[in-house]
């Protein structure tokens, strides 16, 4: 796959689900493989909303998330929906970054990034 030259900045997957399935089979499994496959030179996962709590209690996804961060995935996770739940300080002892999503997020949005959301 050649680059070109108005590729986008890169890659957001928006993780917004509490299916495990969804999340080990697609947005995981997508964001991991875009970094170690050169798909993307930039990915960040967005964990949102039910994920959140999601990914605080399942060993098997806090796995899958350490994997993606050490194929060069950008974590980040909604501090709002973090608080919610009650996971903040657990999402951040798995090294995401825990901070209000909304206008990173719309940043993204207006700054031509491409946008997954599972």
């Amino acid at each position: 796959m050649t680059k070109q030259e108005n590729a986008a900045p890169g890659l957001v997957v928006l993780w917004v689900t509490a299916d495990k399935e969804a999340a080990l089979n697609m947005a995981l499994m997508y964001a991991k493989n875009s970094r170690l496959k050169g798909w993307w030179d930039e990915v960040h996962l967005v964990v949102w909303g039910p994920s959140a709590k999601l990914l605080a209690t399942d060993a098997e996804l806090q796995a899958e998330v350490a994997a993606c961060r050490e194929a060069g995935v950008t974590l980040l996770a909604c501090r709002a929906c973090a608080e919610r739940y009650g996971v903040a300080d657990d999402l951040k002892r798995l090294g995401l970054d825990v901070l209000y999503m909304g206008e990173p997020m719309t940043g993204y949005l207006k700054d031509g990034w491409k946008t997954l959301s599972v």
